[in-house]
């Protein structure tokens, strides 16, 4: 395929994307339509329609117009690139500029601030009350494709040794700060899950926030620990590489689950998967994790399509929602345990007021540790707190 057919294609899946169609499956399914496709097609339409999906608000104003083919007139402005020069009709070119289209617009210099950093209107007064003068740094940021972190298995590997594994299939990494075992990927990402030494457990992806994030939450000898909002398991695994702790795991939606007890074997670590009508009988834990279901704003460079989906009455159920497991996680601690909470969440609405809420209206618990963490921070923006529980 051209450059310019593979934009085509882009403005088309986007108009489909933009009648609510997930930009996943669309993908999926124009790559088995279109098998003509080379691998290296399908990736470059694939980074059109994400890239258009993170700055969806901005490049609608620099293309003109909020459709597929605006949003693409829109990419290619942004990258100082005449649109005139793609959009020729030649071959499967998208179709010529039209008189009103090839009229002089606005750079994105010249964009009101939120649009230009691409903030959706309807969260624009939580996000700048969350964020205050980090504001449109952060915004900036989320604009732009996340970084692919890998986390070193402890139990596996050092960081120095998973490295060098790594770069002798080509893939470059160096040591990131936010977790002692959280490697950046530099080049080779494509490769890394066809790996070694992700085959062999030494790695796994995922994001240094989220490292970080297990790496607060403590872990005595022998201890119980249960992770109740556990999806795929991937601070189940960060956690038991650290130790000697039993780990279980429960998600609300169990097929979330499906892949940890081969992720689990794959790593070495033993992980009990419980049932809700388990979590009971299987209590008390000396540590309880709830990473709760959030509007996922700190990772909108990895989900952008919840950037513009998520609204004002999303953000009250979630609240709702994450109230009552933090509630119900609490009555699983043991008495002297900890509860640790967590989010992906920029909003204080889901992170320290819900803390301030539980400590208010639960007496016996106080705070011992809390992280805010955005993407300035170089992972995606995380909240996390443990709580102490008293004695009794």
């Amino acid at each position: 395929m051209t450059p310019a057919a593979r934009i085509a294609a882009a403005a088309e899946l986007l108009d489909a994307w933009r009648a609510g169609a997930p930009a996943e499956k669309l993908l999926t399914t124009w790559a088995r339509q279109n098998r003509f496709a080379g691998s290296k097609d399908r990736a470059a339409i694939r980074d059109h329609v994400f890239d258009a999906i993170r700055c969806a608000r901005s490049f609608a104003a620099l293309g003109g117009a909020a459709t597929g083919r605006g949003l693409m007139l829109g990419r290619l402005r942004a990258d100082g690139i005449d649109p005139g020069a793609v959009f020729t009709g030649e071959g499967h070119a998208p179709a010529p500029l039209s008189e009103a289209e090839a009229a002089p617009l606005p750079n994105l210099a010249d964009l009101p601030e939120a649009v230009a950093c691409d903030c959706p209107e309807a969260l624009e007064e939580v996000l700048r009350d969350s964020l205050g003068p980090a504001f449109r740094p952060v915004m900036d940021l989320l604009r732009h494709r996340a970084p692919v972190f890998l986390r070193v298995n402890l139990r596996r590997s050092g960081r120095d040794e998973a490295a060098a594994l790594l770069a002798g299939e080509g893939i470059e990494t160096r040591p990131h700060a936010l977790s002692p075992t959280a490697l950046e990927v530099t080049a080779g990402a494509r490769r890394v899950q066809q790996s070694r030494a992700f085959a062999e457990g030494v790695v796994e992806l995922q994001d240094a926030a989220s490292q970080a994030v297990a790496d607060l939450m403590p872990l005595g000898p022998g201890a119980r620990v249960l992770d109740l909002c556990a999806g795929g398991g991937g601070k189940t695994l960060a956690m038991a590489a650290r130790g000697t702790a039993r780990h279980y795991a429960h998600d609300a939606a169990p097929q979330r689950m499906r892949d940890l007890p081969d992720r689990a074997a794959r790593a070495g670590i033993a992980v009990t998967c419980l049932a809700s009508a388990e979590l009971d009988e299987a209590a008390p834990f000396d540590l309880v994790l709830c990473d709760v279901p959030c509007s996922g704003s700190g990772a909108w460079r990895r989900s952008p399509e919840a950037k513009w989906r998520t609204t004002p009455d999303d953000l009250t159920r979630l609240t709702a929602l994450q109230a009552g497991i933090l509630d119900r996680a609490a009555a699983l601690v043991a008495p002297g345990g900890h509860l640790g909470y967590a989010t992906c969440s920029l909003l204080s609405a889901e992170n320290d007021a819900q803390i301030a809420r539980f400590l208010a209206n639960t007496p016996g618990w106080m705070r011992i540790a809390e992280r805010h963490l955005t993407p300035l921070d170089g992972g995606d923006g995380f909240y996390a707190a443990v709580l102490r529980r008293g004695d009794g």
